[in-house]
């Protein structure tokens, strides 16, 4: 049994069997306390401590690489962020434009089907339903007609085409809507082209 243990020295004879290192405190042949392998076991797991410079540069080289790499990773994060906000920005005012530009090529349907409804040609038929749903579709994304009768005149909506002097009004007043406006979100796609009277 105490052959399979063997010191250092016994191994150096033959290099092919394995070696055992014995670390045992107590000698299991005498039963007494090794001292010395103690004492020399714990300087070297001391010695182990104290960190050698090289490693510590080296710990502080890879903290810095890993900072640096971090900080880059958050400023891609950011300008990631920014580039989607960009993007939905972008492609909001593309959609904006996009039903801009239709509305304003459907600018003659449009006064035609409100022709047709003054006149009463809308009552009732298939392109009264055709009317409604295109009116509906559009109004969907955001356009709008406006324009009445009493409404205070704003030069920034309205385009005066006939003045009027009257007793009647106190501010100047949209007395007659020749055309009614288009307007898509506050975008004035035409303005309401009105009559308006003034205070005498």
């Amino acid at each position: 049994m105490t052959d399979s243990f063997t010191g250092s020295g016994g191994d150096e004879q033959d290099p092919t069997r394995p070696r055992f290192t014995d670390k045992r405190r107590i000698d299991p042949q005498t039963g007494e306390v090794r001292g010395s392998a103690a004492p020399e076991g714990a300087s070297a797991a001391d010695a182990g401590v104290e960190q050698d410079p090289l490693d510590v540069l080296e710990l502080e080289a890879a903290q810095a690489v890993a900072a640096e790499r971090l900080e880059d990773l958050q400023r891609l994060q950011a300008e990631y962020v920014n580039y989607r906000k960009r993007v939905d920005r972008d492609r909001l005012v593309a959609r904006d434009q996009t039903v801009f530009a239709v509305v304003e090529s459907l600018l003659g349907v449009l006064d035609d089907v409100e022709a047709a409804r003054q006149h009463g040609e809308l009552a009732e038929g298939p392109f009264a339903a055709i009317a409604e749903k295109l009116e509906t579709a559009l109004g969907r994304f955001g356009w709008e007609r406006y324009g009445a009768a009493g409404e205070t005149f704003d030069p920034n909506v309205h385009e005066a085409l006939m003045h009027a002097h009257s007793d009647e009004v106190s501010e100047p007043t949209v007395v007659q809507v020749l055309q009614p406006g288009h307007r898509v979100g506050e975008r004035i796609v035409r303005a309401a082209r009105v009559a308006v009277a003034e205070p005498s």
